[in-house]
């Protein structure tokens, strides 16, 4: 089996790696790569490679508000999960958000990935919330680590 190599996402190559497991996994709220842009400037992005292959990435955002929430987001490509690559993804942004000084620490999937919420509860996430953006028709699920 090849490698799992974890990278900084760092130049326009890799936030557009970065934003293709995005688009792939939450199609909903695809992005261009502007908007990438902008978020890496505010949070920490990460992608995942398999050898020399992108199969997944994650964001985390930086604590913030009363409580120093931090929010983790792992994402991997469907054909490459169940490999340990997810788990592994998520242990780093965990680590990444306590390192920051997280308190807490939250998740958001799509209601729609069963794969996703299953990752989530079995790493010890809570559902909070339920709730469709203005003007979507999408349903979004908030979660907090138990």
């Amino acid at each position: 089996m090849a490698e799992v190599r974890f990278e900084r996402v760092v130049g326009d190559r890799m936030v557009e790696e970065w934003r293709y497991v995005h688009n792939v996994v939450v199609p909903p709220a695809a992005m261009s790569l502007d908007a990438a842009r902008e978020r890496g400037g505010r949070n920490w992005l990460e992608n995942v490679y398999l050898g020399d292959v992108l199969v997944g990435c994650s964001t985390v955002r930086p604590p913030e508000g009363v409580g120093g929430v931090a929010t983790v987001i792992a994402r991997v490509l469907p054909e490459y999960r169940r490999r340990g690559i997810g788990a592994a993804l998520y242990e780093r942004g965990l680590a990444y958000a306590r390192g920051l000084g997280a308190e807490g620490v939250e998740t958001c999937v799509l209601a729609a990935n069963d794969d996703g919420l299953r990752f989530a509860a079995r790493v010890g996430f809570v559902e909070v919330e339920r709730y469709v953006l203005d003007g979507e028709s999408d349903l979004w699920v908030d979660l907090r680590l138990g």
